[in-house]
C-alpha cells in the first residue's frame, strides 16, 4: 500500500471509528480500493491520477494512501475492514466491492464511503459514476465514419449493465452515421488481463473488424490494434502512447473534481449521502485528443454533437431505440430513463452475437 501527502479531507467530528487525532488540525485520512495496478493504463490509472489531483488541490488538509489489485470479493471487504479502523473517507472503485463496502459501512458508521460504479447506499455510503456512454456514443460516430469493413470489434469485461449500457451507446453512435455497421463483442470476462485482452483483439480482428474499442482496463487492445495496421478507440483515458498510430481517440473520466469536492465536505461537515451520475456537462465525461488520421469533418460532426449534449439539448438513448430482437425500446421522441439505463440487459439493433448471461 502506497501512501502520499495530499489535499483533502476532515474534521474531527468525522473521523472513523477507533482512529483518533490530535486535534482538528490534523489532515483527514482518505482511503482508495483499485481492481487493478496503478499503471494499468486505463481504470485503475485514472482513478489514482484523480487522487493526485486531489492531493494537490487540498495540499496538507488530506492524506491519501491506496490499495490496489484488490480482487472482488472477500479479500476487498478484509482491504475495506482495515482501511475503515484509521481512515475518514474511503472510494472503493470496482462494481464488485458495492456489497463489502455496504457491510463495512454498516460496521464503522462513522466513516464515509463512497462506491464507483454501484447502486447501493446507505447512511454513510454514497456512490458515484460518470455517464461514460455518452463518450462511448461520440467514439461510435468517430468508428462508424472510419471503418472500411463495416465491422467494429468490442472486447467487453463482464455483462452488467455499466458494459451493456457502453456498448449499445457505441452501436447506436455508430448506426446513426453508418446504418450498415455491425459490432462484435468478445467477452473477456475479466477487468485486467493484459493477454486474455489481447487475445480477444486479435479474435475480432480475425473475425473482420477494423477498429477496435474496450471495456477493459489495460493498453493491450490499442497494442494489438497498432501490431495489426487497425484502428482502436481507447477507454478510461487517453490511451495514445501505446498505439500512436492506432489511437483515433477515447471516452476518458475526470474524476479528480469530484474526489476535491467530496473530500472538501467531509472536511466541513457537509457531506451526504449521494447518488452521482456526472457526465459531459459537467466534465466527468470527455473525449482523448483525436488522432490526425480522423478527417475534419468526422471531427467537426462529433464536436457539434458533444456540444448538444452538454447544452441538454440531446440525450444519447433518445428515440427511436430498438432492442436486437426488434423490441421498441424508446419511440421517436420518447428517451430512456435513467432507470432504463441503469438496468439494461439488452443488446441494441447492430450488435451481433447472443448476451451472456452475468
Amino acid at each position: 500500500m502506497g501512501r502520499n501527502k495530499i489535499a483533502t479531507l476532515l474534521s474531527a467530528a468525522t473521523l472513523a471509528l477507533g482512529a483518533s487525532f490530535a486535534n482538528a488540525e490534523d489532515p483527514l485520512k482518505i482511503g482508495f480500493v483499485y481492481v487493478g495496478p496503478t499503471g494499468d493504463a486505463g481504470w485503475t490509472y485514472a482513478h489514482d491520477e484523480a487522487r493526485k489531483h486531489m492531493e494537490a488541490q487540498l495540499g496538507d488538509k488530506v492524506e491519501t494512501s491506496y490499495v490496489e489489485s484488490v480482487a472482488e470479493g472477500p479479500d476487498a471487504e478484509r482491504v475495506i475492514r482495515r482501511l475503515a479502523k484509521d481512515h475518514g473517507l474511503i472510494f472503493t472503485t470496482s462494481f464488485g466491492y458495492m456489497n463489502p463496502t455496504l457491510k463495512v459501512a454498516k460496521r464503522f458508521p462513522k466513516v464515509k464511503f463512497e462506491h464507483a460504479t454501484g447502486y447501493k447506499q446507505s447512511k454513510n455510503m454514497g456512490n458515484y459514476f460518470a455517464r461514460a456512454y455518452q463518450g462511448r456514443y461520440l467514439t461510435g460516430m468517430v468508428a462508424g465514419k472510419m471503418t472500411k469493413s463495416n465491422v467494429l470489434g468490442y472486447v467487453a469485461s463482464f455483462p452488467i449493465p455499466e458494459v451493456i449500457r457502453g456498448i449499445n451507446a457505441f452501436t447506436k453512435g455508430a448506426k446513426e452515421v453508418n446504418p450498415n455497421v455491425t459490432v462484435k463483442v468478445v467477452w473477456a470476462s475479466t477487468w485486467y488481463d493484459p493477454a486474455k485482452e489481447r487475445e480477444a483483439a486479435e479474435t475480432l480482428m480475425l473475425q473482420g473488424a477494423d477498429i477496435l474499442t474496450q471495456h477493459t482496463d489495460s493498453a493491450a487492445v490499442i497494442q494489438a490494434a497498432e501490431s495489426k495496421g487497425k484502428y482502436a478507440i481507447g477507454y478510461h483515458s487517453d490511451m495514445s502512447a501505446y498505439g500512436a498510430k492506432a489511437h483515433l481517440t477515447a471516452a476518458v473520466h475526470n474524476w479528480g473534481d469530484l474526489y476535491v469536492a467530496k473530500a472538501k465536505s467531509v472536511i466541513d461537515g457537509s457531506w451526504k449521502s449521494e447518488d452521482l451520475w456526472p457526465g459531459i456537462a459537467e466534465g466527468a465525461t470527455d473525449l482523448a485528443p483525436f488522432n490526425d488520421a480522423v478527417p475534419a469533418d468526422v471531427k467537426a460532426l462529433v464536436e457539434a454533437k458533444k456540444a448538444e449534449i452538454k447544452a441538454g439539448k440531446v440525450r444519447v438513448f433518445d428515440g427511436p431505440v430498438k432492442a436486437q430482437d426488434g423490441t421498441v425500446k424508446a419511440e421517436a421522441g420518447q428517451s430512456l430513463s435513467d432507470g432504463d439505463l441503469k438496468g439494461m440487459n439488452w443488446y441494441i439493433d447492430g450488435v451481433e452475437g447472443k448476451l451472456p448471461q452475468s
